[in-house]
Order: C-alpha cells, then sequence, then structure tokens
C-alpha cells in the first residue's frame, strides 16, 4: 500500500469518526457507473465528507473539484488534494478571457472518471443552497450519459464552519437522491431550478425549512 492511499484510508477514518459519515442512499444505489455528484456548498470540508461515505471501490473512480488556489497554497495541500483525493483543480477566477472553466472536469469526464461538484460556486452559510451557476447544465448537455446524482450534506457547516481549521465532532450525514437527467428542449434556468430543487429534497425535512 502506497503512502498516499494509506493517507486516504486513515482521512476517510478520522472523518467518518469525527462526523459519522453516514451515506444514506435514498435515490440510487451506490454503484460503480460513471457519475456527477452534485452538491449543497457550505465547508472547505465538504468534498472530504462526501469522499468518505461512499463505498471504498467508489472512491477510487470519483474526483472532486477543488479550488486551486486554496488547495494548491502549501505543499501538504497540495500533496493530499492531488496524491490522495485525485482531485481536479478548478480556477475561481478566469486567467484569460477565453478560458473555459469546465476544461478539467470535461477532461475528467472524458477519462470516464465520476466528479463531485458544487454547483453554487462559493459556500453559503443561509442553509440553503444559493442559486446555481451554469456549470452542472453545459456538463449534463455534453455528458447525457452520465448520471446527476443530487446529493445534500447535512451538519458540515457546523463541523468546519467559515474561518475555522480545527473540525468540531458532529454527526454528519450525506444523502444521495435519484438520478436526473437534462430534459428535450428544457432550457438552463429551468434545468438549474430543478437541479437545486432536487437537491433540497435531500434535506432531512425534504427541503421544507
Amino acid at each position: 500500500m502506497s503512502l498516499a492511499q494509506f493517507t486516504g484510508l486513515a482521512l476517510a477514518g478520522i472523518a467518518r469518526l469525527i462526523t459519522g459519515a453516514q451515506g444514506h442512499w435514498k435515490g440510487c444505489p451506490p454503484m460503480a457507473e460513471q457519475r456527477i455528484y452534485f452538491a449543497n456548498h457550505q465547508s472547505h470540508f465538504d468534498w472530504v465528507l462526501i469522499w468518505a461515505a461512499l463505498p471504498g471501490d467508489l472512491r477510487a473512480q470519483t474526483r472532486p473539484i477543488a479550488a486551486r488556489d486554496y488547495w494548491t497554497s502549501s505543499p501538504l495541500k497540495a500533496w493530499i488534494t492531488s496524491a490522495v483525493f485525485n482531485a481536479i483543480y478548478v480556477s475561481r477566477t478566469r486567467a484569460t478571457p477565453d478560458e473555459d472553466p469546465l476544461e478539467p472536469l470535461i477532461e475528467a469526464l472524458n477519462k470516464g472518471d465520476s466528479v463531485v461538484i458544487f454547483p453554487e460556486g462559493t459556500r453559503s452559510n443561509k442553509g440553503e443552497p444559493q442559486a446555481f451557476k451554469a456549470g452542472l447544465f453545459h456538463l449534463a448537455e455534453q455528458f447525457p450519459q452520465v448520471k446527476l446524482i443530487p446529493t445534500w450534506i447535512d451538519n458540515v457547516q457546523r463541523v468546519m464552519p467559515k474561518g475555522e481549521v480545527v473540525p468540531v465532532p458532529i454527526l454528519c450525514t450525506v444523502t444521495f437522491g435519484a438520478p436526473i437527467q437534462l430534459q428535450p428542449q428544457e432550457d438552463k434556468r429551468a434545468f438549474l431550478e430543478r437541479a437545486r430543487a432536487a437537491v433540497l429534497a435531500q434535506r432531512p425535512d425534504g427541503g421544507r425549512a
């Protein structure tokens, strides 16, 4: 077993110890098929929690996105995200007007990887997801064969509040809902609103705040 593999198992164990990292497969079974898991975003800990909630065989083929500026700011962060999690680095700002921020995700999906994305684009502390950005729509257009899995992460904002670096032990759950698809002739706004509603529907209260 390599150091990266050992570290991955250790981090998954720590995440489960701190949070429970319970995966609830409400609308789909944990299958080894190509998927895009799209989730609410409240903490830098979000993708670690989803990764830890997946069965081991799915972790190997599922890659989270990671903000390049934050996760490459130190050699340790860069090693963990690249060697352990095989993360897809994305830029939060475009270096040039022609740069396509989806290009790293498209490359990963073309290789057959599954990915974890956060369509809000930035973290929210309001409890409910912000409006989804267009990236999920464009991926759904380009990869109609890939299952889109709405995912709700519960309580993670209390484990790693914005601005904090030390996690607090709190029981968390990750709920995976039924796949959705882009419908024929469905426009971007309607799809993104439906996708956001699908994520909210995985909340313990069914999306009713």
